[in-house]
């Protein structure tokens, strides 16, 4: 089998929760070798994070939330307490032979440990350390923890999101996913393989200082500039666009569904579909930009049409035309849809407890070096022995005297 496109690569994951799990599995699934460390007994948060939990061969839950399995699989775990200096030692140890290491713990954290950059860096001046945080290295709120809701809230995403006030159900709205995390993740993933090109260069390797407040600001792309080129702060709109009409959700006679007509000329064709050309060529929406501005004359005529038959109607017609539509599905009918399927993006790992574990694929398609799904999320400490043993040198009288004192 083909290896990896990063499977030359070491990684020390020293993360738990979301933004830098995801890092790592991303990394994972590229073909690196990930070590996870966790706390003995607990390992990471989001293993409880549950239910639901993931289930054995009896039916019977787990320990495995369904939360840490989807940013997990791919790795190795290592239970370790870094709070003692046998732990904090053999950290060192990994980190010393080690390209790449990813943490998310609080500013300075790990330096009291003994386990900052500083510190690491005098053991391998080629490694890749990745911090992740909330606010940053730096700055006011440097020493504050941050979480993807609090920086979905703080950086502006809650404020586009929602119903508008006036209407039913109107306000801030949060994202149904940890946007600040899994963008974070992303990235972070990307700020590393450019550390590592540098580092092919110069053969040395850098420090990368990620927030999940700056990816959030970052992240808000277009509206930023809306903002910035204007000086008017953009409002929610709901399912609709704040710079192109229409796109957004309609009501059909039996269920909603989305159309997103992004320019004139699939303007027109929706136009003819619904029996209206003449909507085409009129001076208030013959164009996108008067289409924003006269949003409110337009939506209205099309929401009455929209109504006069089922969605699937519509569906069919206006991709028939070339015009962009599609249902609203559920996470169930999205996994199951024939083109997710086609693509590949379910699958299931053998698993030790549970025979098999479903897993959703990496969207990533490579040619040459396709993603490898070697591993599924790993049991707690799961391989602290083999890595003890075979990366460090351990003997197994030395590993058991690490048990026994709890430094594992």
């Amino acid at each position: 089998m083909t290896e990896g496109a990063l499977s030359h690569l070491r990684v020390l994951d020293l993360s738990r929760v979301l933004a830098g799990p995801w890092a790592g599995q991303t990394l994972a699934d590229l073909g690196a070798d990930v070590i996870k460390v966790e706390r003995p007994g607990s390992g990471d948060d989001t293993r409880g994070w549950g239910p639901p939990y993931l289930k054995d061969r009896d039916g019977e839950d787990t320990r495995e939330a369904a939360y840490y399995l989807a940013a997990n699989r791919g790795k190795r775990s290592v239970t370790i307490d870094i709070t003692r200096p046998e732990g904090q030692a053999l950290v060192r140890e990994l980190a010393a032979e080690s390209d790449i290491l990813i943490e998310n713990y609080k500013v300075g954290a790990l330096a009291r440990y003994g386990l900052g950059y500083e510190d690491i860096r005098k053991l391998n001046s080629r490694l890749i350390y990745c911090s992740i945080t909330g606010f940053g290295q730096n700055g006011p709120l440097a020493e504050i923890p941050g979480y993807d809701f609090i920086i979905q809230a703080m950086g502006g995403m809650m404020s586009i999101t929602g119903e508008r006030d006036e209407l039913p159900g109107g306000g801030p709205q949060k994202l149904g996913i940890a946007f600040a995390d899994l963008m974070t993740g992303m990235y972070a993933t990307v700020a590393i393989l450019a550390a590592l090109a540098h580092r092919d260069v110069s053969g040395t390797g850098q420090y990368i200082d990620m927030a999940l407040l700056d990816v959030q600001v970052a992240s808000m792309s277009n509206m930023n500039l809306n903002y910035l080129t204007s000086g008017r702060v953009p409002g929610r709109h709901g399912n609709a666009h704040a710079n192109i009409v229409p796109y957004q959700v309609f009501p059909a006679q039996d269920l909603p569904f989305v159309v997103a007509a992004g320019n004139d000329g699939q303007f027109a064709k929706l136009a003819a579909v619904v029996g209206r050309p003449e909507l085409a060529v009129d001076p208030r929406f013959a164009t996108n930009a008067g289409r924003v501005r006269h949003r409110e004359e337009l939506i209205p005529l099309l929401e009455a049409l929209f109504r006069e038959r089922p969605a699937q109607h519509w569906i069919d017609a206006l991709g028939a035309a070339g015009v962009p539509s599609g249902p609203i599905n559920d996470i169930a009918q999205a996994l199951d849809h024939p083109q997710v399927r086609h693509r590949g993006m379910r699958i299931e790992l053998p698993h030790p407890q549970a025979g098999t574990v479903p897993l959703v694929a990496s969207p990533f398609k490579l040619s040459t070096t396709p993603v490898r799904y070697d591993r599924p999320p790993p049991l707690l400490g799961e391989h602290t022995r083999e890595i003890l043993a075979n990366r460090l040198g351990r003997t197994s009288a030395e590993i058991e005297a690490l048990h026994a004192r709890g430094v594992i």
